[in-house]
């Protein structure tokens, strides 16, 4: 493996952030020669959660605080503070908090934001739907009616599959990254061709998962009343990639796109939006470093990892919103065929005695990418893109709210700890 430098950029951060399709996550290796070993680095592994960044030549993370001692006093020795054995190191206190608060922003973005991607892309490949849900109130509305009607269970389905795919972007990353010349990282100063090389690697590691992410997208947005779970694993989603990628397995309708027509549209989307993301990102940084005084260090590393993650919600966020429409026709063409029972996206309607969620099929006719944005808006109008999009602002909302949240809290927590 290559030593990657603590100052490299790749596009999204300034110690290098992975996001193939949708997973984000920082990385900081250093290399492991024997020559470095005495410089004191710290080894990671992705994902890197801000707070564990590796340490630069020169600097150290003391395990008690130094006192401010005069030279050859008692207990001056190795940095020891003896008057004030049993209280934290403030060094160790700074790390903890940035890692608390990249963790939360993770498990958010992983974990708690998961039921506004299946309602999104519900309402993506719902054209039935007479409610396209462009303001968060309606999608949290009819969130709530499914999860009352379904279960709780029903708002997280397919959250395994997500994490695999994850698993594969990163992994065929690597491994074309090991055997071509693409760089996996951009350096600081990077040339023209090294940035063309290192999109073109991303476009490549989509077209890798894009069986992967067809299976893990018929997960979500299946309902769980048609739903088998007899036949439902964690490993369904490798299975039915497989299935999709070599043509066998359960038969499909003939309606049923080859992936070859959709490899341009998935590439194009992974680059457009890893390229988006890592501009708005890289301004968002520049603003807030502009904005600072100059010379001023942040005056300990909570403060100095937030904008990172501040950054990296902005850089989301607007390359999501701006490419909403390609998401809605990738998402479309890549269902069709599949013989999909979604659930209906306008609420639920009373069937009997009882109340149960109406399930629609999707029977979508495109020929490709060109004929579903105009078939979207001539049928459905320009809002048609937009299906969805109300869940979208919850996602980014809700992560929003709990990132700062979180810094309000650890910030609290770092005051009282300090105080006493």
């Amino acid at each position: 493996m290559a030593s990657r430098r603590p100052d490299s950029f790749d596009g999204l951060g300034y110690r290098g952030r992975d996001d193939p399709l949708y997973g984000t996550g920082y990385s900081g290796r250093s290399s492991g020669a024997a020559s470095d070993l005495q410089h004191h680095h710290w080894v990671t592994t992705p994902p890197d959660i801000p707070g564990s960044r590796n340490l630069h030549h020169g600097e150290r993370t003391p395990m008690y605080d130094d006192p401010p001692s005069e030279a050859g006093a008692a207990g001056s020795t190795a940095g020891f503070d003896t008057s004030k054995p049993g209280v934290p190191p403030t060094e160790q206190l700074n790390r903890f908090a940035g890692f608390g608060i990249g963790l939360v922003s993770l498990f958010t973005e992983n974990v708690l934001a998961h039921p506004c991607i299946v309602f999104r892309r519900q309402c993506q490949v719902n054209y039935h739907g007479r409610c396209y849900h462009l303001t968060p109130f309606s999608a949290v509305a009819v969130m709530y009616a499914i999860s009352k009607a379904q279960g709780v269970r029903a708002l997280w389905k397919g959250m395994g599959s997500t994490f695999i795919v994850h698993g594969v972007t990163l992994g065929a990353e690597g491994i074309i990254s090991e055997f071509t010349p693409l760089p996996r990282e951009l350096p600081h100063r990077w040339t023209w061709k090294q940035l063309a090389g290192h999109l073109v690697l991303k476009g490549l590691t989509a077209m890798v998962a894009l069986p992967f992410y067809c299976a893990s997208l018929i997960e979500t947005v299946q309902s769980d009343i048609v739903r088998d779970e007899s036949s439902s694993g964690l490993l369904d989603c490798v299975r039915e990639g497989m299935a999709r990628l070599l043509g066998v397995g359960a038969p499909h309708s003939r309606r049923l796109l080859p992936l070859g027509c959709l490899l341009l549209p998935a590439a194009l989307h992974a680059i457009l939006r890893y390229a988006i993301s890592a501009a708005v990102q890289r301004v968002a940084l520049w603003a807030h470093q502009r904005s600072r005084k100059r010379g001023a260090e942040p005056c300990d590393q909570l403060e100095a990892y937030f904008p990172e993650l501040a950054a990296a919600w902005a850089g989301s966020l607007v390359a999501d919103v701006l490419l909403f429409p390609l998401e809605t026709s990738l998402h479309r063409l890549a269902l069709q065929g599949t013989r999909t029972i979604i659930d209906a996206t306008d609420g639920v309607v009373a069937v009997g005695n009882g109340g149960s969620p109406l399930v629609l099929p999707v029977n979508t006719q495109y020929d490709g990418v060109q004929d579903c944005l105009h078939a979207i808006r001539r049928k459905e109008g320009r809002a048609g893109f937009y299906r969805g999009f109300g869940a979208l602002v919850t996602q980014y909302a809700l992560h929003g709210v709990l990132l700062a949240a979180a810094r309000t809290l650890l910030r609290l927590l770092l005051l009282d700890a300090k105080s006493s």
